[in-house]
């Protein structure tokens, strides 16, 4: 029986984990000042009738901490590209010279790093969500195994591990919220 437990446990982990790895990658596309090439992660093109990440069909640079540069792999990506960057609503206007589109990344305002603060503290409300639910989920199959046989005392453990999952994942949640606002709030 206690494999059964040990599985419960082992996906319910694996699956917080999931939550965590899910909120850094939102995080990466809450811009906090310096340009990235991970800003415009958000923005598909429309490639030969597909929507494609931009990655794929051109080249991000990033020359200084205010502009970004983006170098189609084919002349004719020019328009699309910069009308998908209009069109994925990330706060940047796209300047196209004919060869690249360079993208001035603004400083942020007071206001702005205050709404952005509010959207990380939103991404990590949602991932506690999927923690608790992940947890609730574990106990719910706990209880079931209690009811076809195994011994309260094991289940009772086993909650309780959930629990310090629970809590162990939450903290992690609140470590990266913390690193994010404290990047997004310096000037």
């Amino acid at each position: 029986m206690t494999e059964e437990i040990d599985f419960i446990l082992d996906s319910a982990e694996e699956s917080m984990s999931g939550s965590i790895a899910h909120l850094e990658k939102e995080f990466l596309n809450i811009r906090a000042g310096k340009a990235s090439p991970a800003m415009l992660g958000s923005v598909f093109v429309d490639y030969y009738g597909a929507a494609t990440p931009l990655g794929q069909v051109s080249n991000i640079n990033v020359p200084d901490a205010r502009t970004i540069t983006i170098q189609p792999y084919e002349k004719s990506m020019l328009q699309p590209i910069e009308k998908a960057i209009q069109i994925a609503n990330i706060g940047f206007n796209p300047m196209n010279n004919g060869d690249v589109i360079i993208i001035s990344v603004p400083p942020l305002t007071e206001e702005r790093r205050r709404d952005l603060v509010k959207q990380a503290k939103s991404e990590a409300e949602d991932a506690k969500i999927g923690i608790r639910n992940v947890r609730k989920d574990a106990n719910t199959d706990i209880k079931k195994l209690e009811k076809e046989g195994t011994s309260e005392d094991i289940c009772k453990s086993a909650e309780d591990e959930v629990q310090n999952l629970t809590n162990s994942f939450i903290k992690k949640i609140d470590d990266l919220l913390a690193a994010k606002e404290a990047e997004i709030m310096k000037v």
